[in-house]
């Protein structure tokens, strides 16, 4: 009998992590179009939130006022009876406006407003006493556009939550801010005042001294009357001191809100969300080291001899997974598998070939099944022998198909009814009918100790001779890399499959799989890629889209 061995070498560790590491742009787009569902229906309903919420939010109105500043605008035939503030350097007036001077005359200002309700004016200055404490100002804003000489304009911006408020809110920090720039004028002037004051103070004590002579007193006298007239005459500026503002346009009160915008907020939400989960999703497909395609498998020098797409659980759940393929149509997928492996095993009867995983759940169980029920369609006669000892599931998946089960005699008389008692007692075995033409040697409960039972010598002998009868044997086997029953199995088979599941099923896993069977002398035939998510698309090129085509009536 010949036996399928694997003939080409494993690829190196270097170019198996070279394959992993490479990714094109179509398994970027089909990673993130997988995930594209979940990220719509995320960023939906995140904006339908963000779209309520802001409906809930209390309206928030925007009011302006400008300011003009003048670097050297001093007139030169009243510079010497003006006074004027030196020009503002560069964010100055910023700094100024998040201070406690110009801050604290505004929320001393608001609160004493008769213009607005008593809520409202706690709410302002209480908001602005947290900004004025935090130095992070929401409520107030100044904006500048300024040449290189400091001429230009700023902007002061308010927010309130009435059209009023934000008014009269600008208008009390445009006034605020000019009286502060005015005081840096008076500054000077206040300084120069207190030095004459004290000046007319000593010349008045000198004065009243009787050490002074007649020609001292004149000239004290003539120094006092120069000072009175020095601090008449800084009186005078102090009047017409004038900062380097001025006010351009005062606050009109605002038509609208600028706040909330549940719609703009509702879709700049989606579209951040769109590209937050793309992105995350593109990641998650870059740093995917699973088995995605049929490229992953054949990097491996093995072929992929069917390809299943993924059945709904509902599906399985009522109907079973041998009705379940039926119904959904599974037939050109299986039917791909079928011709594949009879090809590759020839035309003698008695193949055996065992169905493996490199882990539990990737559904090698479920696809033995549905490949025994494709083979009898075809007129082959199938034994299906679940050899998992542990955690055998074959006679669950075949209860769900028909639990009135017709028990044929394999060797021998009675006996024998699951696989590890006819290990036990190999010469009178029964096997089950699962449905005409398959045939099953339930596992049986499980055991610990099943390693053991696998152990022996004839165990060969045994299959072949449990095999002659039939067309095919499929061997349920344990997976891979769980524990070593598979590859104690495997060296007395024709032909392993390697199932693997679409995005689960890790490369490296599939590499350790192929050495331990090399290893071990367990001829690995190809895979099988199971639980393939296929969209309508897709499915037209798989064909399971083509139907036959009803009659036309006429």
């Amino acid at each position: 009998m010949t036996s399928y061995r694997q003939q080409e070498p494993l690829p190196s560790d270097r170019s198996g992590q070279e394959t992993e590491n490479e990714i094109d742009l179509h398994t970027l787009w089909q990673g993130v179009r997988r995930r594209l569902p979940w990220i719509l229906l995320v960023a939906a309903l995140l904006a339908v939130a963000v779209y309520v919420w802001s409906r809930f939010q209390p309206d928030v109105y925007e009011a302006s006022s400008s300011l003009i500043t003048t670097g050297n605008g001093e007139v030169s035939s009243l510079r010497d009876s003006l006074v004027t503030a030196p020009p503002l350097p560069e964010g100055a007036l910023q700094e100024a406006l998040q201070g406690p001077i110009v801050l604290g005359e505004v929320i001393r200002r608001v609160r004493e407003d008769s213009r607005l309700t008593p809520a409202v004016r706690a709410k302002i200055a209480d908001e602005l006493q947290k900004e004025l404490q935090t130095r992070r100002m929401t409520t107030l804003d100044l904006q500048s556009r300024l040449d290189p000489g400091g001429n230009g304009i700023y902007t002061v911006t308010a927010k309130g939550p009435t059209a009023q408020a934000a008014t009269l809110l600008t208008d009390i920090t445009a006034q605020a801010l000019l009286n502060w720039d005015r005081g840096r004028a008076l500054q000077g002037v206040q300084r120069a005042e207190n030095s004459l004051r004290a000046q007319l103070a000593e010349i008045d004590r000198q004065l009243k001294s009787e050490t002074v002579n007649g020609l001292e007193r004149q000239t004290l006298v003539a120094a006092r009357a120069t000072a009175q007239r020095n601090l008449a005459q800084a009186s005078i500026q102090a009047e017409g001191a004038s900062g380097s503002l001025e006010l351009v346009a005062p606050a009109v009160a605002p038509l609208k809100p600028v706040a909330p915008k549940p719609l703009r907020n509702a879709v700049l939400t989606g579209l951040l969300v769109l590209l937050l989960g793309s992105g995350i999703a593109a990641l998650r497909t870059v740093l995917d080291r699973t088995v995605r395609s049929e490229d992953d498998l054949l990097n491996f020098g093995l072929p992929t001899l069917g390809v299943i797409p993924r059945l709904r659980k509902r599906d399985i759940v009522f109907n079973g997974i041998v009705r379940a393929a039926r119904q959904a149509g599974l037939y050109e997928a299986v039917g791909f598998l079928r011709v594949n492996l009879l090809t590759r095993l020839g035309m003698q009867s008695g193949k055996r070939v065992m169905i493996s995983s490199t882990a539990p759940g990737e559904g090698k169980s479920s696809l033995t099944a549905t490949l025994a029920d494709g083979l009898a369609t075809s007129g082959q006669r199938v034994l299906i022998i679940d050899a998992d000892l542990r955690r055998g599931t074959q006679q669950e998946v075949w209860d769900k198909y028909e639990r009135d089960h017709t028990w044929h005699q394999l060797t021998g008389t009675g006996g024998a009814r699951t696989f590890q008692d006819a290990l036990r007692n190999p010469e009178n075995v029964q096997v089950m009918e699962a449905e005409p033409d398959v045939h099953v040697l339930p596992a049986g409960p499980g055991i610990h100790d099943s390693l053991a039972l696998l152990n022996r010598p004839d165990l060969g002998d045994l299959l072949r001779n449990w095999s002659h009868t039939y067309d095919v044997v499929l061997l349920d086997s344990p997976p891979l890399l769980a524990i070593a029953d598979g590859l104690v199995i495997g060296k007395y088979v024709d032909a392993v499959l390697i199932v693997t599941e679409e995005g689960k099923t890790s490369l490296q896993s599939v590499r350790q799989v192929l050495r331990r069977a090399q290893g071990a002398g367990v001829p690995i035939l190809g895979f099988i890629l199971n639980k393939v998510a296929v969209s309508a698309q897709e499915a037209r090129t798989y064909g399971y889209g083509y139907a036959p085509r009803a009659k036309e009536v006429r």
